[in-house]
């Protein structure tokens, strides 16, 4: 899609193409990101250019620990968070650390077009399951896909790609059904859009409701830094065999080539945490898109949260609409590269005057689409 984009810019002109393909933020990250930033770049401190414990800068684990602690109501300690290349580094750490050849982890899907790589980057079988049609968990469906052989169960709240926020109802029965087995999967959380909802709504902590959670987290995307990959790996205190975990994780950080943390994003993300983006300027342009499309007859759930909007095609075939939508110079991802046919996302994270600009590309492509049905 990227290279079509590319084509179709040069062909059309870069505003007569209406990309909604990339997940990429489009605000930038608030001022005192960039303060603490230029903060950590003058001081220079002794020592913060080198080699550190492989799971970063002491006192930055301290510190998100004890935000962990005060966030979950769990004795998170420094010792239970490492540093690492982004979340989706932070993934990959925990399971290097947890899986041997052949081992298996269930997905839910729709997902993140990028996990089954990271379960067969290190010998894994993915073991995919359905969401329900509201893409909540079906913890029944979860039930019957864990085997003797199942080390990790994978969820992503606030969902890409569906923008579906779990309840605590959810993650309850979730944790109920593996509160019943004899020796449960870790649930690997991967949260990097927790503070990304919609509408004045909270994530549950999925680690106060989940034992045997390990969190992965980043700053990307609340803050509006993707390509800086800062984020972090934290283990749940209610995790069993932790010490050896824990040494697993420090081991895997270096291994897989990450070494360590960006030293100079550690020393910033010390002092902002908390700092956010103003998340209003997505859901405008989420009430808006959703209620063009809904309006030319599109079949759409308004997403709780993340930056996206995963909806039904008019047509079953996704690929062949999406091409359809290409035609008029819409840009978006079929939905059968994230495990569901007949749906596409699109990405919230552009000029609210481009997506004015768009909305008569996907009525034609509706019109055309319905008609030839």
């Amino acid at each position: 899609m990227f290279e079509e984009g590319a084509r179709l810019k040069l062909q059309r002109g870069a505003e007569n193409v209406y990309d909604y393909t990339l997940g990429n933020p489009d605000v930038e990250p608030p001022a005192e990101v960039i303060e603490a930033l230029r903060r950590a770049a003058l001081a220079s401190l002794t020592g913060s250019h080198g080699y550190m414990p492989n799971p970063g800068f002491a006192e930055v684990r301290a510190a998100v620990a004890e935000r962990l602690r005060r966030d979950t109501g769990l004795d998170f300690t420094p010792e239970d968070v490492f540093m690492t290349v982004g979340s989706s580094g932070a993934c990959n750490v925990i399971l290097k650390s947890i899986l041997d050849p052949g081992d298996e982890v269930v997905i839910l899907m729709p997902c993140f077009s990028e996990y089954p790589f990271y379960v067969t980057n290190h010998a894994g079988v993915m073991r995919p399951v359905e969401t329900r049609d509201d893409f909540l968990p079906d913890v029944g469906a979860i039930a019957r896909a864990i085997t003797p052989k199942t080390r990790a169960i994978m969820i992503n709240t606030p969902n890409n790609p569906t923008g579906r926020v779990y309840p605590e109802e959810s993650l309850r029965e979730l944790a109920g059904m593996l509160d019943g087995l004899e020796n449960p999967p870790i649930v690997i959380s991967d949260e990097p859009y927790k503070r990304l909802v919609f509408d004045g709504g909270v994530q549950t902590e999925v680690a106060s409701v989940i034992r045997q959670t390990a969190i992965c987290n980043s700053w990307s995307k609340c803050q509006g830094i993707p390509g800086e990959r800062i984020g972090y790996l934290a283990l749940s205190p209610l995790l069993p065999d932790r010490p050896a975990l824990r040494a697993a994780c420090a081991f895997a950080n270096r291994i897989l080539g990450f070494i360590n943390a960006p030293a100079i994003w550690q020393l910033v993300e010390k002092e902002v945490l908390d700092a956010t983006i103003d998340v209003s300027g997505y859901q405008e342009k989420r009430d808006l898109l959703c209620g063009e499309l809904s309006r030319i007859g599109y079949d759409v759930r308004k997403p709780e949260g993340t930056f996206y909007l995963f909806l039904k095609t008019p047509i079953p075939d996704d690929i062949a609409f999406v091409r359809m939508l290409a035609e008029e110079g819409v840009l978006g991802v079929p939905g059968a590269g994230f495990g569901r046919a007949g749906h596409m996302r699109l990405s919230l994270t552009v000029p609210r005057c481009m997506i004015e600009r768009s909305i008569s590309g996907f009525e034609a492509a509706f019109r055309r689409a319905t008609r030839d049905a």
